[in-house]
């Protein structure tokens, strides 16, 4: 266990650096910028490391693994859904979920208002934008919250309170820039069309590209290969 610990350590410390140059380039506070650490592929060991090292924003593609994983561990944890939800997921995940980041129509949106007030809750969503238009990936179009964004002020019992996407993978990260410009443009194109839903959180770069989404105004990035890479499984 302890040599998994020190593994992470390493890999996270070179991360923290990566995030303070980013910010430092584009002049950010890296404070402002809070690291999902994505545990989908890893052994539960390796999740009790970065417990240890005091890494408690985790995130999860899958529900029903969130949900088991969650039983798991008493002290405070701050799941985060980044992986799709299915409807029949709903009323397990809310209660345990800090923050689900993959609302991807007003269909599921509704049914997730639905449900929360039924249960008394009241999550914290981001909606899920397929900026770069593959038909691949899930989300909302830029016309389609454009058009339609009048109708978010209706959900009386969830918080929106951002926008996530997934930038095309490509070699070159520096490619992936004008997705999540995109993303941060859109972010202040629909705030200033509400003044009900404000938008403050962008979940957006993953391991190979979270250097140029902090550039673009990330505010939260959601990392996983990097996290554990030299481990053996």
């Amino acid at each position: 266990m302890s040599e998994v610990v020190n593994r992470i350590r390493q890999n996270l410390r070179g991360i923290e650096q990566q995030i303070q140059t980013a910010c430092d380039r584009s002049q950010r506070n890296a404070a402002d910028v809070q690291l999902i650490t994505v545990t989908k592929y890893a052994e539960w060991n390796w999740v009790e490391a970065l417990l240890e090292l005091g890494y408690c924003h985790l995130g999860e593609s899958r529900p029903q693994q969130l949900e088991e994983r969650a039983e798991l561990v008493s002290k405070e944890i701050q799941w985060h859904l980044i992986g799709q939800l299915q409807r029949n997921k709903i009323r397990k995940v809310l209660p345990v979920t800090k923050l689900i980041h993959s609302i991807d129509s007003l269909k599921l949106l509704d049914a997730v208002d639905r449900i929360a007030g039924e249960e008394q809750l009241r999550p914290n969503l981001l909606l899920q934008v397929n900026v770069s238009g593959e038909e691949t990936k899930q989300g909302f179009s830029r016309n389609d919250l454009l058009d339609h964004w009048s109708e978010f002020d209706q959900f009386s019992h969830t918080n929106i309170v951002g926008l996530m996407t997934m930038a095309p993978h490509v070699d070159d990260p520096e490619l992936a820039r004008p997705t999540f410009r995109d993303l941060r443009l859109l972010q202040d194109e629909l705030n200033q069309r509400s003044q009900t839903v404000k938008l403050s959180e962008l979940s957006m770069g993953m391991s190979h590209d979270f250097g140029i989404a902090i550039e673009e105004g990330a505010t939260l990035i959601r990392l996983g290969s990097s996290l554990f890479e030299g481990i053996s499984k």
